[in-house]
Formats: structure tokens, sequence, C-alpha cells
């Protein structure tokens, strides 16, 4: 009989899934995070959201805008907790460069995608993203649904 293997827990803390209805998605990359102490502990419990965040460019760096980390009620209680503070992302000075230069081009933007676990480090994976338009929408939606009714149809025909 075979051993199973161990489960091993998602690293991931949060994802944006608006992202990937909204816009084709064409490079990624892996970014740190600058985070104070409150908000690494709301991130431990997983009370992030992701939906309408995007980074932005000020003066060669990077930064993170409209991401909400819900602060704890059991945490540090002297401190200010602003959950939609602008936040520090650390990238390679090639990478800012690419990314600088893409969103300076039509139609191109940065969002952030993930929030994850790497280690003991939070990182956040951004992607540089071109718009969909309303058909493209619609498409994408009817290949996902074309896509279910095949693996039913296989599903059900195995039996």
């Amino acid at each position: 009989m075979a051993k199973k293997k161990p489960k091993v827990p998602s690293t991931t803390i949060a994802r944006n899934k608006k992202a990937h209805h909204d816009y084709h998605i064409e490079t990624k990359f892996e970014a740190g995070m600058v985070l104070t102490g409150w908000e690494v502990k709301s991130l431990r419990a997983g009370k992030a959201q992701l939906t309408d965040s995007h980074v932005f460019m000020k003066k060669g760096e990077a930064w993170l805008l409209n991401a909400h980390f819900t602060p704890l009620t059991s945490a540090c209680t002297h401190v200010i907790a602003e959950p939609t503070r602008m936040r520090k992302l650390l990238l390679n000075k090639k990478e800012i460069g690419k990314i600088n230069s893409a969103m300076n081009q039509a139609g191109h933007s940065c969002v952030a995608l993930a929030l994850y676990w790497k280690n003991n480090l939070v990182k956040c994976e951004i992607a540089l993203v071109k718009g969909k338009k309303e058909y493209d929408k619609r498409a994408t939606e009817k290949e996902r649904d074309w896509n279910r009714q095949k693996q039913r149809i296989v599903r059900d025909n195995v039996k």
C-alpha cells in the first residue's frame, strides 16, 4: 500500500481574483514588502485583501497602494493602525526599470496578484497587466464554462 504524503499547509495569504478577470497578465515579479509588526500579525491571521490594490512608482521606488490589512483587536494598542497605508515593495533596479518603462506605455499598469509566505518572509506577486475589453471578459467566461462542461461530460462517461 502506498504511503500518503503529509499535507503541506498553503502559504498563500491573499489572492486578487478580480485581477485575472479584469486584465491580461503579461509579466510577473516577486517583491518583498516593508511591513510593521501589527501588519505581520494580521497577515498571520489571514486578514488581508488585495481587490483594488495597484503598484505605482515614486522616485524610482515601487509602492503598493490600496491593499487592506485589517488590524487585529489583540494587537498593540499604543500604535495607531492604518489599514490602507502605502507599503514599499522591495525590487531590484532592473525589475523597477522594466516595470517603470512598461507602465509608461499606454494601457499598461501594475497590480498585486497575491501575498504569500516564503520561509518567514512575506512576498507580493505583482504583474504587468493590460486591461481587458468587455468582449474579452465574456469570451474568457464562455471558455471557462465550456471547460467545466467538458470535465463533467468526461467524468460522467468514465463511470
